[in-house]
């Protein structure tokens, strides 16, 4: 009685679309903010700015979390490493 149940269950959730992966869902593709808004220019100068690009402990974010094209990713990159250089981001957070 129970396998019917979650067979029932099972075909329900299909309904017609064999290729149903709840794993696998069409996610929406994030817009680099760097392409969005032409006006905003990435400096080093700026860390409150660069500030969104990294995480708690100082590390640089991936492209998957800041939605940053390969391009921008890039300058994002050298632009966090030239602010640590002088001094206005810390390397580490303790």
């Amino acid at each position: 009685m129970v396998d019917k149940k979650q067979n029932n269950r099972r075909n329900n959730r299909n309904n017609g679309d064999e290729d149903y992966n709840p794993k696998f869902r069409k996610q929406r593709k994030k817009v680099c903010p760097l392409c969005a808004d032409k006006n905003l220019v990435l400096d080093y100068k700026n860390p409150d700015q660069l500030k969104k690009f990294i995480n708690d402990k100082g590390k640089i974010l991936p492209r998957r979390a800041t939605g940053a094209c390969a391009k921008h990713q890039r300058d994002i990159t050298v632009a966090v490493k030239r602010c640590r250089h002088i001094a206005m981001l810390p390397y580490t957070q303790n």
